[in-house]
């Protein structure tokens, strides 16, 4: 196992892809990314693994610990060549994002199988359009997340003639709403939706649809279960974890299908409020405050309570948002869901690459 330091800088991320492609076409051994600030790899991390795997990833903890997932080559290679498949012909990525998680991992990878190493953001001193534009320029695919697409398409200028120019321009690493998605699509940027993880080598399922070679299946309760050839080999150590079984991962999220056969991701079944006996969806709540004039960005979380066990809460960022008058409007449309509390905000506690950080925010509103 080679660990592989990342600090945002280029010079880090092209070392990770040299890395990473040698591990790949079996030339090396499997790599540990890192990224700035996280602690030394534990001794058990380092030791050697199956042959085939090619990287160990680690999760961002959404729900607990972090866990350490195996990725083995043949999924790597399974995943790049059915994106390059369904977005379009072989062309240089733009890494954008953090390389150590697997959204940045992939995008390096899916560069060097095409013949052109990717061009690598320095993200040192954070995210910039005007950097993001400088380094578009002859690069025919990129991955952002909803956080960063905001930023560009308010930049306007450079940055959204950068965003026209891509080929595709995959979404993914947290949700992304709909007020969002319209306006990318009315400015012609060509966004494609992903959704996944790092225990199926990142995005297996593009606007709705599982790439060629993914399956996706819903159990009675609406759970999300992805299968076939993007899929991990598990998890690294003794982790007592049954989400892996028969091939297939067991997500913690729940789906359901739309009348076109699109895949819909409903949220994850552990954000589910409970709240006087009945469950709310926080994304249902969501999407009533996103379409609110002038709310950016919502998130809704159960906090606890005396009389109703918990209580649901929302905070929203925007341009001169009244709260009251926010809940008195959604509030009709949502019944017992509707928000007790909104809470204005100048901008929400995130994690990993740019996901809300719901544990956060949880402890600010409580």
């Amino acid at each position: 196992m080679q660990p592989v330091p990342t600090d945002g800088s280029p010079v880090a991320a092209t070392a990770l892809g040299v890395a990473a492609l040698a591990a790949l076409e079996g030339r090396g051994p499997a790599v540990l990314p890192t990224g700035p600030g996280d602690p030394a790899p534990a001794p058990g991390l380092l030791a050697p693994v199956d042959d085939g795997i090619a990287a160990v990833v680690t999760t961002t903890g959404s729900t607990g610990d972090p866990k350490a997932v195996l990725l083995p080559a043949a999924a790597l290679t399974a995943s790049a060549d059915a994106t390059q498949t369904r977005i379009g012909p072989p062309g240089r990525w733009l890494l954008a994002l953090p390389a150590h998680h697997v959204a940045g991992l992939q995008v390096l990878l899916r560069s060097a199988r095409a013949g052109s190493p990717a061009v690598v953001m320095d993200l040192r001193e954070g995210f910039r359009a005007a950097a993001f534009a400088a380094a578009a320029e002859g690069c025919a695919y990129t991955s952002l997340v909803p956080t960063q697409l905001r930023r560009l398409l308010d930049a306007g200028g450079a940055a959204l003639d950068a965003l026209r120019g891509f080929t595709a321009v995959l979404l993914g690493g947290a949700a992304a709403e709909p007020a969002l998605l319209e306006r990318a699509t009315a400015a012609w940027v060509p966004i494609v939706t992903t959704y996944g993880m790092s225990e199926t080598c990142g995005g297996c399922v593009y606007d709705g649809r599982p790439l060629d070679g993914v399956t996706v299946t819903l159990e009675d309760d609406g759970r999300i279960r992805l299968g076939g050839a993007t899929v991990a080999a598990g998890y690294r150590g003794a982790v007592a974890d049954t989400a892996f079984e028969g091939g297939e991962f067991r997500t913690n999220d729940l789906g359901a299908w739309r009348a076109d056969g699109r895949l819909e991701v409903l949220g994850r079944a552990d954000d589910v409020i409970v709240t006087g006996g009945e469950k709310v969806a926080p994304a249902t709540v969501e999407r009533a405050l996103l379409a609110q004039s002038g709310v950016r960005e919502a998130c809704v979380v159960g906090v606890p309570d005396p009389e109703w066990g918990a209580r649901v809460v929302a905070a929203v960022v925007g341009d001169g948002l009244d709260a009251a008058a926010l809940r008195a409007a959604v509030a009709p449309g949502l019944g017992r869901a509707a928000p007790r509390e909104v809470a204005v905000l100048d901008a929400l506690p995130l994690r990993g690459i740019g996901k809300p950080d719901r544990a956060a925010l949880r402890a600010l509103l409580a």
